[in-house]
């Protein structure tokens, strides 16, 4: 008696993290932020056309640290279909961790010659608080960078997604923990600096921060820092992780009727997205120069979403590529009229909700698609 066997199937191979043309695209954009701008910054002369203003390095920079919180928006409201109202408060956490690491770097350096920071000493602080412990430690700050926005991220998420809260409701209290975080920060016994927050940093690992050099290398580790996250990023929604992500954003139900808990992978994208913000306000700090609680206020938040969704949700490039559009345009409208920029902000969101729900990639698709058609259609 013969035993029958199983026919062989061929499963079909996983498609490639990148096209042979987004690899080339990505190669081209390392190249420009490790190689192009370092050279244009720093060897092209002041006067020629050509030259990489420092302002216009410290804006890039800014805009890119803005990127990475647009990326990780795209992951769980893109992908996921949570919209958070609250990341401002995962960049400024990240930013705080940074600026008690660079406050400390001052040292003796400050207006006070005291160890301590300058707003303890005008408070009349006898001693650095419990939470102050490791501030002076460059390992112990790049661990708490991601540690503190990723803790809090899983606390708040998985009380959050286990009472299957979801919808306007989320992002409602989303925000209110954001405020109220605001509302703490703003407080001076927390010893955080109260409204004037941290500022006048000297130093970063012992080298002198306002230095052309340090500038630089700041804008080429935020640089690597976004396309590594993109690359992460791509990796995550392309994986049986990403399409589960997305039958939960798709139709939750189904996904619990098949067999999946929506639980932790909602939660496992909510702290990473927290944690890829952390990173960013990070980055952030140190290029600006200052942090304070405003950066926890409802409107920065709202901004995060306003990139993803202009650039184009569920797309990774797109909320790149929108974080550029609307910050480049902040920059210029901030100077040009300023009385005008929030109106242009909101008449951009509502243009983009009405007549492109796909954002700016998804319009690019859309008539490379049709363009593509009507050559079909020549032949």
């Amino acid at each position: 008696m013969t035993t029958p066997t199983s026919p062989n199937i061929q499963l079909p191979a996983p498609a490639p993290l990148l096209t042979r043309g987004g690899w080339s695209a990505f190669i081209v954009a390392l190249i420009v932020v490790c190689a192009v701008a370092p050279v244009l910054n720093l060897w092209v002369p002041a006067g020629s056309m050509f030259h990489l203003s420092d302002y216009a390095v410290a804006l890039l920079g800014k805009i890119m640290c803005y990127a990475i919180c647009a990326l990780a928006m795209d992951l769980i409201w893109g992908y996921t279909g949570i919209l958070s109202l609250g990341h401002g408060l995962f960049f400024a956490l990240g930013g705080y961790v940074m600026g008690m690491y660079l406050m400390r770097q001052i040292g003796r350096d400050g207006n006070y010659k005291s160890d301590l920071p300058d707003f303890m000493v005008f408070l009349d602080w006898k001693e650095l608080p419990w939470h102050w412990a490791l501030s002076d430690s460059f390992i112990a700050t790049l661990i708490l960078i991601v540690a503190v926005p990723g803790v809090i991220a899983f606390v708040f998420g998985y009380f959050a997604f286990r009472s299957r809260i979801k919808g306007v409701y989320f992002s409602i209290i989303t925000q209110a923990m954001t405020y109220a975080a605001m509302l703490l920060f703003f407080r001076n016994e927390t010893g955080f600096g109260g409204n004037n927050g941290f500022t006048d940093f000297k130093r970063i690992l012992g080298t002198p921060i306002a230095t052309q050099n340090m500038r630089m290398t700041l804008f080429v580790l935020t640089g690597v820092t976004l396309l590594g996250f993109f690359l992460l990023a791509r990796w995550l929604v392309r994986s049986k992780f990403g399409r589960v992500l997305q039958a939960v954003r798709d139709a939750e139900s189904r996904v619990m009727f098949s067999g999946y808990s929506p639980l932790p992978y909602k939660l496992t994208i909510w702290t990473i997205s927290a944690m890829m913000c952390g990173v960013a306000g990070a980055l952030y700090v140190p290029q600006v120069g200052i942090i304070n609680p405003g950066e926890m206020s409802a409107a920065n938040s709202i901004e995060i979403a306003v990139w993803a969704a202009v650039g184009g949700r569920a797309t990774l490039i797109g909320p790149i590529v929108g974080a550029f559009i609307v910050n480049g345009a902040k920059s210029w409208l901030t100077v040009t009229a300023p009385e005008f920029w929030l109106y242009f902000l909101g008449a951009l969101f509502i243009a983009v909700t009405l007549f492109l729900p796909n954002g700016v990639v998804g319009l690019v698709k859309k008539l490379k698609d049709s363009n593509n058609n009507k050559k079909g259609a020549a032949q």
